[in-house]
């Protein structure tokens, strides 16, 4: 059961539109899947091939779209999104829960550090010098924000984020426990036998409605800044690298790995544990499946994908070796190709 303590589906379609089917009066106080919805819950379909469960489900209204919308007599809103739509709705029971104004007592804030109205700041968290902290921003237990460091109104930071000197979050933010926001990036420059390091001077400047999942790390740039633009939704355990720019409104999904200079276009969806290796470029509106490693930039929209299904370690072996000799058979065959030509010319 969510947070609000109930509404009509006649109320939940004036607010989010769709249509409804059915009656409109009935309270409901949340949602839920079609296998777990009580009578006092919505359910929802975004996928067909779950349809079957429509006549077994002890929801009290279903969200469908417009292909299922006679697949019950339940009473029912129709939504050409049925999963966005049922996120919303989800919101709306389930809204983010706030902690009250105030500065805990255990709290470091420098006096120089400017905190905007209804702002919330938990035991132990540090809030450094000329820090800036928006209107009814949270800021979790724990939590370091560097000097320097803008975070926008309304944004969530949860227990133990850090946010080192200079670099910024945008409002309404989400940032989960145990990021890194603002880390050196790895740079060195090598002489003879030792690394000498090269000073990462450049900021991290996330835009507004980003959110960064637990335990994820983001780099400041080297020289010029990294920057996740507006929108922007990371998983947990991903590593962004120094000077990478994220377009706005990509998403990408858990242990993936962007390296330095990277640039990902508006909109992509990078799945989990993919790696885009350094001075890329990936265009806009482009899906990378999840494990698949991007090499060289991709500038042409579609999906791609570059994986090697597992398989039992007998066969996999026998198909290492083929890939290992695969130079030698196409050099093979393009001398058999060579002859084959020189013989097609050769009068008869």
């Amino acid at each position: 059961m969510g947070q609000n303590t109930g509404v009509s589906l006649s109320d939940l379609v004036r607010t989010f539109g769709g249509e409804l089917l059915g009656s409109g009066d009935q309270v409901f106080t949340g949602i839920g899947t079609l296998a777990s919805a009580g009578p006092s819950e919505i359910a929802f379909l975004s996928n067909s091939k779950y349809r079957h469960q429509l006549s077994a489900t002890r929801a009290g209204a279903v969200i469908l779209g417009q292909a299922d919308r006679d697949a019950t007599l339940l009473p029912r809103i129709v939504a050409d999104n049925p999963y966005a739509y049922q996120a919303k709705i989800s919101t709306f029971f389930n809204p983010l829960q706030r902690p009250a104004a105030g500065i805990h007592p255990s709290a470091v804030v420098d006096e120089s550090a400017h905190l905007g109205a209804g702002v919330a700041i938990g035991a132990h968290a540090v809030i450094g010098r000329g820090a800036r902290i928006g209107d009814r921003a949270v800021i979790g237990a724990g939590c370091q924000v560097g000097e320097g460091v803008t975070i926008g109104a309304e944004s969530f930071l949860y227990p133990s984020v850090v946010v080192y000197r200079g670099c910024q979050i945008g409002a309404r933010g989400i940032v989960h426990a145990g990021v890194v926001i603002g880390s050196d990036g790895f740079g060195f420059a090598q002489d003879k036998e030792q690394w000498i390091k090269v000073p990462q001077t450049g900021r991290v400047i996330c835009g507004d409605d980003v959110e960064i999942g637990a335990n994820t790390t983001v780099d400041r740039g080297a020289l010029d800044d990294t920057v996740i633009e507006d929108g922007v939704k990371i998983d947990n355990l991903v590593h962004v690298a120094h000077n990478v720019r994220i377009g706005a409104h990509t998403a990408i999904a858990a242990c993936a790995g962007i390296a330095g200079s990277a640039v990902i276009g508006k909109g992509c969806r990078i799945g989990g544990a993919a790696m885009i290796v350094g001075h890329i470029r990936i265009a806009d509106g482009i899906t990378v499946s999840p494990g698949t490693m991007a090499t060289k930039s991709l500038t042409e929209p579609g999906t791609y994908s570059a994986i090697w299904a597992a398989e039992p370690h007998r066969e996999w072996l026998k198909h290492a070796a083929q890939l290992r000799r695969m130079e030698e058979l196409s050099n093979r065959v393009r001398e058999l190709e060579k002859k084959l030509e020189a013989l097609e010319r050769k009068p008869s």
